[in-house]
């Protein structure tokens, strides 16, 4: 497409998400509202990505615009702070001190901020004022998971009055169903939102009020982040209690498997690497493994260096499988091989890990917390990579693995099932190692089968070469968002039209 005909078929698309690499980031939330606007300008759109700004954010410069946002009783002077990210890209900002300005993003100490619904409420009425003061307004809303559900709400109740606004469709992604917002029924009224929007058609959830079910209630269309997680959910089993819903508004509902952003996890020159390697000289790996060994006090002798290390970088809660490992420790404590494992979580679930790294000293390395440096050097320096979930609505470690030459082990789940080719013994073909049943005995066998083809130095190279071949970028994805984002305009103008013929009473 030449850069005219780019132009005149360009697209102006308001983002609005909780969380945004390189700003602030609590998963994999954040690398996608980081990335996606980057491949989405790169195709010609204009993108304006809305966040708070967070303690975490640091300065980013003056405010150019404040909007008055009057939450019940309550009012907030927000201050709407731009930077530009180019021509075709920039981030908007929103400061509010006594809701931003705090430890953590959601929560401290473990805890959710007991005024989380009043938070994001004002993100989702900020970045419509910011809209609204534009010259021109967006081509569409994309809002991303229940913190920024309000938004279509606020677009189809709020703002419904102004013509301008009826022809803007909103786009709302599921990130993890699991996470739905849910607050005391009563919150309605502190929010300003209409009380008859607590029914089955608006936000009522189990007498409370879901975020997450506003935002699908009310979208024009509902993306996911994996085709096989969008079935999913459809089932009693993923759907969290909202099948039904979902169901019903099944033909707005799609998957689009999300990408990686194949700059910052590029092995050929990642700068947290000590030596940078590739598909075709994969020596530099060793150097990475034997530091890998040395964050995590290990040996880092030639048998050490010869054993294969298996890495998890995770959130420390059941949903990523840590039941299984506390169902299989004693078996993975004898496993011929060392474990390092970077993250935070559920307290139990950090001290199992613990528990475990004080009975093996020299096989099993832990560190609580998150360390992005880090991060990079297991994936670099470790053979296998382990992701048990119960559930995975995309996932991105097990992309970063696969570029990086590290073979992922993982359940058949979700985006897992999407991105990880199981290997076959017989051709030898695959990326990766995958059990169904989600039990400890499953994912042992897994890790005995992938520990069995690591013995082989040349059918391993054959599994780290394929993965490293895939192609994960956020290019293929943005292009389906496009079609999507065009899809959702086609509805709203189709439906304006049909209220339209109704309103003159054809």
């Amino acid at each position: 497409m030449s850069a005219e005909s780019m132009s005149s078929s360009a697209l102006s698309v308001l983002m609005v998400a909780s969380e945004a690499q390189p700003y602030a980031k609590t998963g994999g939330l954040a690398d996608v509202a980081g990335a996606l606007p980057d491949a989405l300008a790169r195709l010609g759109h204009a993108v304006t990505l809305v966040m708070p700004r967070y303690r975490e954010v640091g300065p980013v410069g003056r405010a150019g615009r404040y909007v008055t946002v009057t939450m019940g009783e309550r009012s907030f002077d927000v201050g709407l702070v731009e930077v530009v990210h180019g021509p075709r890209q920039r981030v908007v900002f929103v400061e509010c001190d006594e809701l931003y300005d705090r430890e953590g993003i959601y929560g401290a100490a473990g805890h959710d901020h007991p005024d989380n619904a009043v938070r994001f409420a004002v993100l989702a009425r900020a970045s419509l004022e910011y809209a609204a003061g534009l010259d021109t307004p967006p081509s569409l809303v994309h809002s991303h998971d229940w913190q920024t559900g309000l938004v279509p709400v606020l677009l189809r109740t709020r703002y419904w009055e102004d013509p301008a606004w009826r022809q803007i469709p909103s786009v709302f992604t599921i990130h993890n169903l699991a996470y739905k917002g849910l607050f005391p029924a009563e919150a309605l009224a502190s929010l300003d939102l209409d009380s008859a929007l607590l029914s089955r058609e608006g936000l009522e959830f189990w007498n409370q009020i879901s975020f997450l079910k506003g935002g699908i209630n009310f979208a024009d269309a509902v993306t996911t982040v994996s085709a096989t997680y969008a079935r999913e959910i459809l089932t009693p089993e993923h759907g969290e209690g909202l099948e039904g819903l979902l169901l019903h508004r099944q033909h707005l509902l799609s998957g689009i498997r999300n990408g990686i952003d194949t700059d910052a996890w590029d092995p050929r020159r990642d700068p947290y690497l000590p030596v940078p390697f590739s598909a075709s000289d994969l020596d530099g790996k060793q150097a990475a493994k034997r530091e890998v060994l040395v964050r995590f006090g290990l040996p880092e002798d030639a048998a050490a260096l010869a054993r294969p290390l298996i890495g998890m970088v995770s959130r420390m809660v059941d949903q990523k499988g840590l039941d299984l490992i506390r169902g299989a420790r004693e078996a993975l404590g004898q496993m011929e091989a060392a474990f390092v494992v970077l993250g935070t979580g559920e307290r139990e679930n950090e001290e199992m890990w613990r528990e475990m790294a004080a009975s093996h000293p020299t096989r099993i390395g832990v560190q609580v917390g998150f360390d992005e440096r880090l991060a990079h050097l297991i994936e670099g320096g470790a053979d296998l990579f382990l992701m048990p979930s119960r559930f995975e609505p995309c996932g991105l470690n097990q992309m970063y693995s696969m570029r990086y030459g590290t073979v992922p082990v993982v359940r058949a789940t979700g985006g897992l099932v999407d991105t990880v080719q199981p290997f076959e013994p017989r051709t030898g073909a695959g990326t990766g190692f995958m059990f169904r049943d989600y039990t400890s005995s499953a994912m042992l066998s897994a890790l005995e089968t992938a520990l069995a083809v690591f013995a082989s130095p040349a059918r391993w190279r054959v599994l780290q070469q394929a993965g490293m071949h895939q192609d994960f970028s956020w290019d293929a994805a943005a292009a389906v968002y496009v079609q999507r984002y065009r899809q959702a305009i086609g509805r709203r103008l189709e439906a304006e039209d049909e209220d339209e013929r109704e309103s003159r009473g054809e």
